[in-house]
């Protein structure tokens, strides 16, 4: 069933593949260039719908054994046989020329119909290919070609907000070149890098406009840390509050305080834990830690100085670094 320009077309070549492609080398290849050069795409481009022919040429050969297996015989033979359209099978029997199966393929009509032409009156694609231009119809072809509407693409903005604001959640306005002023919710909890994502903002489509995305940028704050939803703060206490224990007020998101117990005998470093006083999110709320730095005073009157020197005789046998040596071993 082979044409007699079999050998002087390399249908390999056209599709892109080596000679020794597997079947479904083949028809990913076709498949790909068939939705590139399919004529519903490529309106009024006589090169594209010749392409899209011997794309389709090549396809119907390689893709079914027997005619590629003839056709790598011919070309193996360097163009010693020729076999006509009108003569015979494979096998010995009567059968039709390659019109026969271009005419199948592109909804031509029975076994010696013409060649069909390609893409007009039908897809132009084989059955298992009707998806690649979504879907079918009845007869020999599937529709022309509809292209699927597209969404306009992203586009992409910055912005900086307080620390306050990305606790509470706060409203900004982006200006665009043309005076435009979008504005922009940011939601309550968001972290530092986070993106907002503002719809019906970005470039236009054929489905509608694309959307603009906000990254968020925070400020820091002079005394609250934000670690995940937990907010870290540091807490001056004097000498004899974490020596002796004390109860201490701790400013809080809220603008409110809340009272922290400082145990006796708690070091500078130590971190305590407030459940609950942290940021405020669905997944659950954060917790405030506070880092207790012990302030060491500067100056001392004679009365405080007498007393520090008499608590360093009362405890004089107490040495915090008879165990540096130890540690400091190699």
């Amino acid at each position: 069933m082979a044409s007699q320009d079999w050998v002087e077309k390399d249908f390999y070549k056209i599709l892109g593949v080596s000679k020794d492609a597997s079947d479904a080398d083949i028809k990913k290849a076709y498949r790909k260039l068939a939705r590139k050069y399919h004529p519903d795409t490529n309106s009024g481009d006589p090169k594209a719908e010749k392409t899209f022919k011997d794309v389709s040429e090549a396809y119907s050969v390689l893709s079914s054994k027997e005619d590629r297996e003839q056709y790598d015989a011919i070309r193996a033979m360097g163009g010693g046989a020729r076999f006509s359209a009108g003569g015979s099978g494979h096998n010995g029997g009567g059968g039709g020329g390659f019109e026969d199966v271009f005419g199948d393929l592109f909804g031509g009509g029975g076994r010696g119909a013409p060649r069909g032409n390609p893409g007009f009156g039908g897809s132009g694609l084989p059955p298992e290919f009707a998806d690649l231009f979504g879907g079918g119809g009845g007869g020999g072809g599937f529709g022309g070609f509809q292209p699927t509407p597209t969404k306009g693409a992203d586009r992409t903005a910055s912005t900086s907000i307080s620390f306050a604001g990305s606790i509470n959640g706060t409203k900004i306005g982006l200006r665009e070149p043309n005076g435009e002023v979008i504005d922009v919710r940011i939601p309550a909890g968001i972290k530092d890098g986070q993106k907002v994502r503002v719809k019906g903002k970005g470039q236009s489509g054929a489905a509608g406009p694309g959307d603009l995305m906000v990254t968020v940028k925070v400020k820091p704050h002079d005394f609250f840390v934000r670690d995940g939803n937990n907010i870290r703060v540091h807490v001056p206490v004097a000498f004899h509050e974490a020596a002796l224990g004390a109860d201490i007020s701790v400013p809080t998101l809220t603008g409110e305080t809340v009272r922290v117990r400082v145990p006796a005998g708690t070091p500078s470093g130590r971190t305590l834990r407030v459940k609950g006083a942290g940021v405020k999110s669905k997944k659950g709320d954060g917790d405030l830690l506070v880092t207790i730095d012990v302030a060491v005073p500067q100056k001392l009157n004679k009365e405080a100085e007498e007393a520090v020197r008499a608590f360093a005789a009362a405890t004089g046998d107490d040495d915090p670094r008879a165990t540096l040596k130890d540690k400091a071993r190699l």
